[in-house]
């Protein structure tokens, strides 16, 4: 078993209501995640990467490491990270806080995190942050479960946002569809 996955199932046990996923995210869904990224996107910020199964397709689509950060809460998940992605910053923060250290201009934020699995008013917290970071047209990546986009048409509307359902990723557990949400 490798190492990510050991600990992936460490953290599921210890807090399963954090992790909400059976596991880890397939290497099909992390390069569906990836796509259209790449060396000229700018920065990326990524929320809820766990064990970096997104980072490193983030990074095999050619953005920088210099231009990657990334937002996560669990202490293992931080350590691991820090560990396995020189040279990517890895802030021990909540994907809320984000513009509290990131700059405006962000060309693409991508999202791990059970939006719908949390209240109303931290969903829309996160995705506002993310907003407030990103370049004017770039997207907010998200996957989802279920066969409804990871944000309720309220919230959506209430955010100003639009958005656009992308591929269904069938080899994952369970199988995942990609949405990419931008201001209206």
């Amino acid at each position: 078993m490798s190492e990510d996955l050991a600990l992936f199932r460490r953290r599921l046990l210890q807090n399963p209501k954090q992790i909400s996923a059976l596991a880890p995210s397939s290497r099909y869904l992390a390069r569906a995640m990836a796509e259209g990224l790449g060396p000229k996107t700018g920065r990326v910020v990524e929320f809820g990467p766990g064990t970096g199964r997104l980072t490193r397709a983030i990074l095999k689509a050619g953005v920088p490491a210099r231009h990657l950060d990334l937002f996560e809460l669990d202490n293992d998940f931080v350590r691991h990270l820090r560990q396995h992605f020189p040279g990517v910053a890895v802030h021990h923060l909540g994907a809320d806080r984000a513009d509290d250290v990131v700059a405006s201009g962000v060309g693409a934020v991508v999202s791990g995190l059970p939006l719908l699995s949390m209240p109303p008013a931290v969903r829309e917290a996160i995705v506002d942050a993310a907003f407030r970071i990103l370049a004017p047209g770039a997207p907010f990546i998200q996957f989802t479960y279920g066969p409804k986009p990871p944000l309720p048409p309220d919230s959506v509307e209430r955010l100003g946002l639009r958005f656009e359902s992308g591929t269904k990723v069938w080899l994952n557990l369970p199988p995942a569809r990609v949405y990419r949400f931008y201001r209206a």
